[in-house]
């Protein structure tokens, strides 16, 4: 506040007591507007870390949903022979792969010549045809191209189907070596010279050091299986066999427990999260600093009672999560039997699948009753509060709107004490001035009289 002579005339009407006003007014005004705002946006601030609690619940459940949780597939392997992945859904079944031999590229090498700068042509040039696997590519040379040259014409022209390098045996012994990209027993490779006079290193002068030959394996110790490459698609619908070496492998496809259990955990690790939370929020006790901020908050305690009670709610007539292994002690704190559940699912799959993400569950006598699927009904209850425009979204906006009209109210306030008090000002000026005056003519009149009685004495 800057320096005021106000009051200087009397001593009477000064800045401080203006400021005392001040204070009391504010005290009586903005404080309570004040506490309100602060109190709102603590609302505000918990809210969001519920909200986020919330999303990550909603997020484990989805992930339970999923069509293909109960789909996902294991691979155990015994032997190093081969590698086996099994998409989801593929069947179930343990079985032996006994591998003969693996799948081979073609590899063949030139003539010898003296270095990759030789030419390889003689006249004019022409064109030669590069014949791999019933595929022809043609490939024009010159009088002036050399070994290395060429080298790279054919993997130019023909980079898909082959591989061509130069290899430098010893001092001056250079040779073209061409591979093919694939493997098995079509993938021979011929040089013919279609036109002109290529060395003839190049065409019968080149020699296999390694045969194209299709992989052999045996199946459960049965036919002889072969195939052209050492990556199987098509022995099993949904299996990738990748051979790897000679000899035998015992494979196991099973369902894959550690994934489904995984994602059930983790939604009892997000369910937990949430209802401390809840619990943290909603507190209620004498102690106001150990009170929760929703402590009378109907909406929230609302939220806090249904999340609580939709695990035993849910199951469509046929069972609880209880039977799975799930339970919920007496603080609201959820535990997961995973033994329980595995047992469940190992007696019968079908029915843990149709109770938790939907289908037809087979009962005891044999009838079968069709159900939403526990884990749906759940993210029924969740998104009820969670999706856009749902409960949570609407008591955010509403706080929101709310903290908006009490800073404004509060502005408003402010302001109006503003002009209240510089009113006050000027007026308590205007009578500084008369009282100031006052002062002085009854001094004036004290001095008169006394000088009359020293006059008189």
């Amino acid at each position: 506040m800057g320096i005021s002579s106000l009051g200087a005339g009397s001593s009477i009407l000064t800045q401080d007591v203006l400021d005392q006003l001040r204070a009391a007014d504010e005290t009586a005004k903005i404080a309570p507007l004040t506490t309100k705002i602060n109190n709102e946006n603590t609302k505000k601030d918990e809210l969001e870390v519920l909200d986020a609690n919330m999303t990550n619940l909603i997020d484990s459940i989805t992930a339970i949903t999923s069509v293909d949780l109960f789909d996902e597939r294991s691979v155990t392997t015994t032997g190093t022979s081969v590698e086996v992945s099994a998409a989801a859904g593929s069947d179930i079944q343990d079985f032996t792969l006994n591998v003969t031999n693996l799948a081979t590229k073609q590899i063949e090498e030139s003539g010898s010549f003296t270095s990759e700068n030789d030419l390889v042509g003689g006249g004019t040039g022409g064109q030669i045809n590069l014949n791999i696997d019933g595929q022809d590519f043609a490939i024009d040379y010159t009088d002036t191209t050399t070994l290395g040259q060429l080298k790279d014409l054919i993997n130019q022209v023909a980079g898909d189907a082959v591989d061509a390098t130069i290899l430098n045996v010893g001092t001056g012994d250079a040779r073209l070596v061409i591979s093919s990209a694939n493997t098995g027993s079509t993938q021979d490779i011929t040089i013919t010279d279609v036109s002109g006079t290529i060395d003839s290193k190049l065409t019968s002068g080149m020699n296999v050091l390694q045969p194209g030959i299709d992989a052999q394996f045996t199946f459960n110790n049965g036919s002889t299986i072969t195939r052209s490459s050492n990556e199987i698609t098509d022995l099993i619908t949904g299996y990738t066999i990748t051979l790897k070496e000679a000899g035998e492998t015992s494979v196991s496809v099973a369902q894959n427990t550690d994934t489904i259990t995984e994602k059930l955990n983790n939604f009892v690790s997000k369910y937990n999260d949430t209802m401390t939370e809840l619990s943290k929020i909603t507190k209620t006790s004498t102690d106001a600093a150990d009170r929760g901020i929703f402590s009378n908050d109907s909406i929230i305690k609302g939220l806090q009672s249904t999340v609580r009670s939709m695990i035993e709610s849910v199951g469509g007539g046929v069972g609880s999560l209880i039977d799975y292994g799930f339970d919920i002690d007496k603080e609201g704190v959820m535990t997961f039997n995973q033994d329980t559940f595995l047992t469940a699912l190992n007696d019968n799959p079908d029915n843990v699948q149709a109770f938790f993400n939907g289908g037809d569950f087979t009962n005891a006598d044999t009838s079968v009753t069709t159900v939403t699927g526990a884990f749906n009904e759940i993210a029924t209850i969740v998104e009820g509060y969670t999706d856009y425009n749902a409960i949570l979204d609407t008591f955010k906006t509403n706080l929101t709107d709310n903290i908006s009209t009490l800073e404004d109210r509060k502005a408003t306030e402010i302001e109006r004490l503003d002009s209240k008090y510089e009113i006050m000002k000027k007026k308590f000026a205007a009578y500084d001035l008369m009282i100031s005056k006052f002062n002085s003519i009854s001094s004036m009149f004290a001095d008169m009289v006394s000088s009359q009685n020293s006059s008189s004495n």
